[in-house]
């Protein structure tokens, strides 16, 4: 075999894709974890303009940690971060059915969306 036919055959030769490691956040885990901490906010300015309860700093809290966790690309942020969206959505759905309060449509929509895409293997294999 000449010189220019091994390379030739060297370079027709296919490449076994190997495991991929999964590393880095996600643009929808930043984009889930700027809702929350935009949830934290307007949740800590209703808390000082007095127009909502000052336990509700306590939820605020929740959202911030979860989202830090998250950003962390930890576990329990994951897990945080999923409780938390659920618990908007059943707020949201509640809110809408009891009180006809149709702005909360767009909540329950995109804590919906959050939630579904937290659950995606891809998100999972992403946290620690």
């Amino acid at each position: 075999m000449t010189e220019l036919e091994v390379k030739k055959t060297e370079s027709t030769k296919p490449i076994a894709p190997g495991p991929v490691a999964a590393k880095g956040l996600l643009p929808g885990m930043a984009a889930i974890c700027l809702w929350m901490l935009a949830l934290c906010g307007i949740g800590l300015v209703g808390v000082i303009l007095h127009r909502l309860p000052p336990f509700v700093m306590i939820f605020c809290l929740i959202y911030a940690v979860a989202a830090n966790g998250l950003l962390k690309l930890r576990r329990w942020g994951w897990a945080l971060s999923l409780a938390a969206a659920f618990l908007s959505l059943s707020y949201g759905v509640f809110m809408l059915f009891r009180f006809y309060q149709t702005p909360m449509i767009v909540m329950v929509t995109v804590n919906l969306v959050f939630f579904l895409y937290l659950i995606r293997p891809e998100v999972l294999e992403r946290v620690k």
